[in-house]
C-alpha cells in the first residue's frame, strides 16, 4: 500500500488504525446502489482484501443511483465492473469474485476462516435471511442494510441493532424470520424509520422495467421500487462506517477523547 494515498485518513485516525485496515478481509454481498457505495468508501479507506458476491448485470435502470453503472458498461456483470473500479482506486487491494445468487444451497461458499467481516447489501428477503443466519451461527461479524427504496428523508436514516429497528417493512420481515430461526440480538444494521407510503403494482404490470431488476429468488418477478441516489448513497456510507467500526474499532473512529464504551447507538 502507498502511504501517501491514505495520508488524510492516517492524519485523522492514526497510522496503526490504517495499518490494521490493510490486513482486513471483508466479504461484500450485493453490488447495487447501497453495496456499490459501501465498497467505494472501504476501498478508499484502504481495506486490504475484498470478496465480491453478486450475480447481476448492470442495466440502464441502474444509472440513476448505482455508482458502478455507466452507459459504457450496461450489460456487463456488476462484479467485473466492481473489480476494475477497485483496481483503479487501489491496485494493492486483493479482489476475489463469486458470481452466485445467495440462497440456502450456496451461502456456505461465501464463508471462509480468513474473513474478518461480512457486509450484507442484499435487497431480497430470503437471501438476506440466509446470509444473516449463517454469519450469526458461525460467529462471523456482519453488518446489514435494510430497505433504502421509497425513502425521501435522509435525516431519518440511522444505525442500531436489528432487533431495535423500527419503521422499516423489510427490517420487520427480517426480524420475524430470524426470530423463528432462534436468532437474537447482535446484528448491526442501517435502516430508516420513515413511513413507507406506496401503491404497489403487480410485478407483471412493470412493463418499463428492465428484466434483470425484476428477477428475484429463483426467477420470481418482483416489484420495481422507486429510489433516490441521495438516499441509497447515505445508506451505503452508513454501512461502510459500520464496517469500519467492526474492522478497526469504534474508539479509533470517534477519538479517545470522545470515547464512551457505555454509549448506545440510537
Amino acid at each position: 500500500m502507498q502511504k501517501e494515498q491514505f495520508l488524510r485518513i492516517t492524519r485523522l485516525l492514526g497510522e496503526q488504525a490504517i495499518e490494521n485496515l490493510h490486513t482486513k478481509k471483508v466479504v461484500l454481498v450485493g453490488l447495487g446502489a447501497v453495496g456499490g457505495m459501501c465498497l467505494e468508501s472501504l476501498v478508499r479507506c484502504g481495506v486490504g482484501a475484498v470478496r465480491l458476491v453478486d450475480f447481476d448485470l448492470i442495466s440502464i435502470t441502474n444509472l440513476n443511483r448505482q455508482i458502478l453503472a455507466t452507459h459504457q458498461n450496461i450489460g456487463l456483470p456488476k462484479i467485473e465492473v466492481a473489480r476494475e473500479r477497485i483496481k483503479a482506486i487501489n491496485p494493492h487491494c486483493v479482489v476475489e469474485e463469486l458470481h452466485l445468487f445467495v440462497q440456502n444451497e450456496t451461502v456456505e461458499q461465501i464463508f471462509t476462516d480468513d474473513v474478518d467481516l461480512v457486509i450484507d447489501a442484499i435487497d431480497a428477503l430470503s437471501p438476506k435471511c440466509a446470509l444473516l443466519e449463517t454469519a450469526f451461527r458461525k460467529q462471523i461479524p456482519i453488518v446489514s442494510s435494510m430497505g433504502a427504496a421509497l425513502r425521501r428523508n435522509p435525516s431519518l436514516i440511522r444505525t442500531g441493532d436489528l432487533m431495535d429497528s423500527f419503521g422499516c417493512p423489510l427490517a420487520k420481515q427480517v426480524r420475524s424470520n430470524l426470530r423463528k430461526r432462534g436468532i437474537g440480538r447482535g446484528i448491526e444494521v442501517v435502516f430508516s424509520s420513515e413511513p413507507v407510503i406506496f401503491t404497489y403494482k403487480r410485478p407483471e404490470e412493470e412493463e418499463h422495467a428492465d428484466f434483470n431488476e425484476q428477477i428475484c429468488d429463483r426467477g420470481r418477478r418482483r416489484n420495481v421500487l422507486g429510489s433516490l441516489p441521495t438516499i441509497t448513497a447515505i445508506f451505503g456510507q452508513h454501512l461502510a462506517h459500520l464496517a469500519l467500526e467492526k474492522l478497526i474499532g469504534e474508539e479509533a473512529l470517534v477519538g479517545k477523547e470522545n470515547w464512551n464504551p457505555n454509549s448506545t447507538r440510537a
